[in-house]
């Protein structure tokens, strides 16, 4: 089994806990995104632990999970494609920043097709 990080770094998070929250795509390198029906995600946070599920878009249906030390996740995930029904799956690190509007904005840095790829997504507020 292959650690990817390690759990003893520790750092103090300036974001509140991403548990409940829920965020859409707003930019991404990988493909265009459809604004009218963007990927939608779902994060749960429990003692430094990620994980979540998303779906929209260009996706089908994914699944992440991960790890959070201060304001940096990072995630492990596996989706299928829509168009095709290709399964990817691949490695992320995000950085948690807080927007103008007070809500969470993920930068999300990954590589897919051995290309670095960048993400941006933003919370959608509570109704």
């Amino acid at each position: 089994m292959e650690i990817v990080h390690n759990r003893g770094v520790t750092a103090t998070a300036s974001i509140p806990s991403l548990d409940g929250r829920r965020f859409r795509m707003v930019s991404s390198t990988t493909s265009a995104v459809d604004p009218d029906s963007p990927s939608v995600f779902s994060y749960w946070e429990r003692d430094g632990a990620i994980w979540g599920d998303y779906e929209g878009d260009t996706v089908t249906f994914g699944r992440f999970v991960g790890t959070r030390t201060g304001d940096t996740i990072w995630v492990s995930f596996v989706h299928v494609l829509a168009a095709d029904g290709t399964v990817v799956t691949g490695d992320g690190e995000s950085e948690l920043e807080i927007t103008d509007a007070g809500l969470i904005r993920l930068v999300e840095h990954y590589e897919m097709h051995g290309a670095p790829q960048l993400s941006v997504c933003e919370e959608i507020p509570a109704a």
